[in-house]
C-alpha cells in the first residue's frame, strides 16, 4: 500500500520528468545547435590564437607581446561564440551583460590596486620599454627581466634572488635599461710625476684584449680631474649584466696588475705632521 506522502513524492518526480521531457523535445535541436556552435568556436579560437602566435614568431615579435595578443584574441572569440550559443537556445544576453557590468564595477572599486597593476602590465607589454633578457633598474632594484606578467614583472639578480615588482611601480617611474650589458665606472689617482698618456696606453691595451670586457663598445679612459692626491683617472667599460660583479672584480684586478707591472704608481693621500718643540 502506497502512503499519501510517497504518492505525493511520486507525483512530483513525474511532474519533473514531464517538464524535462517537454524541454528536451522542444529545445533539443536548439541545444544541439548551441553545443555545436560553442565547440566550433573553441576550435576556431584555438586555431586563430596559434596562427597569430606563429605570425608574431615569424616576424620576431617579442614573446610577451605575442602571448598577450594571442590569448586576448582567443578569449574574445570564445566570449562572442558563447553569446551566439546562448541566443541560439533563446536566452537573452542583455540582462546578463548588465549584471556583468554591475559586478565588474563593484569588483573594480574593490580591486583598484590589482587593476592598476594589470593596466600597467598592458602598457608595458604594448609599449615595450624593456623585454625579457634586458637588465633594468627601477626604484633602487636592479636585475635581469625573467618574465613579464600582467600583474608584476619578475627579475633575477646575480645572486640568484627573484625580485617581484608590481607593474604599477614601473609605469611612470624613471627606468634604467642597460639591455644585456652594464657600464662599469672606476676612478683612481696617479701621482703627478706619472705620465698620464703612458697610463692610458697601458689600460687601453689591457681592456682591448680582456675577454671579460664587452668589445662592441669602446672603453673610455681619460683624466677625470685633479685633486690634492694626484691626477684623477676615470675608466669606463662594459661587461655582461648577468655576471656584472664577477667580471668587474676580475677586470679591476687586471687593471691594477697592469699598472703595477708598468711601474705606474697609484697615488694615495699623505699627511705631513710637523711637531714644533718649545
Amino acid at each position: 500500500m502506497i502512503t499519501p506522502g510517497i504518492n505525493q513524492e511520486l507525483q512530483q518526480l513525474q511532474g519533473v520528468y514531464q517538464l524535462v521531457t517537454e524541454f528536451l523535445v522542444t529545445y533539443s535541436f536548439q541545444l544541439v545547435g548551441a553545443l555545436l556552435i560553442f565547440l566550433l568556436g573553441l576550435w576556431v579560437a584555438s586555431k586563430v590564437s596559434r596562427l597569430v602566435a606563429k605570425q608574431f614568431k615569424k616576424h620576431n615579435v617579442d614573446i610577451t607581446l605575442s602571448n598577450f595578443v594571442s590569448n586576448l584574441i582567443r578569449i574574445l572569440i570564445i566570449v562572442m561564440v558563447g553569446i551566439i550559443a546562448l541566443s541560439k537556445i533563446g536566452i537573452s544576453v542583455t540582462p546578463m551583460v548588465a549584471a556583468i557590468g554591475a559586478i565588474s564595477l563593484g569588483a573594480g572599486l574593490a580591486l583598484q590596486g590589482m587593476l592598476a597593476n594589470y593596466a600597467a602590465g598592458v602598457t608595458i607589454i604594448v609599449t615595450r620599454p624593456f623585454v625579457v633578457g634586458n637588465t633594468i633598474e627601477i626604484k633602487g632594484e636592479s636585475g635581469v627581466v625573467k618574465r613579464i606578467n600582467l600583474g608584476m614583472t619578475i627579475l633575477t639578480n646575480e645572486e640568484g634572488e627573484q625580485i617581484n615588482i608590481p607593474n604599477k611601480h614601473i609605469v611612470g617611474e624613471i627606468l634604467h635599461n642597460s639591455f644585456s650589458n652594464k657600464l662599469v665606472e672606476t676612478q683612481f689617482n696617479l701621482s703627478y710625476s706619472t705620465d698620464p698618456e703612458h697610463a692610458i696606453s697601458v689600460l687601453t691595451e689591457l681592456l682591448s684584449n680582456n675577454p671579460y670586457v664587452y668589445q662592441e663598445t669602446t672603453p673610455n679612459i681619460g683624466i677625470n680631474g685633479f685633486n690634492a692626491v694626484g691626477i684623477e683617472m676615470s675608466v669606463r667599460y662594459w661587461v655582461p649584466t648577468q655576471s656584472y660583479f664577477q667580471h668587474k672584480y676580475k677586470v679591476n684586478l687586471a687593471l691594477y696588475n697592469a699598472l703595477k707591472q708598468a711601474g705606474i704608481e697609484i697615488a694615495c693621500p699623505i699627511k705631513e705632521v710637523h711637531i714644533q718643540h718649545q
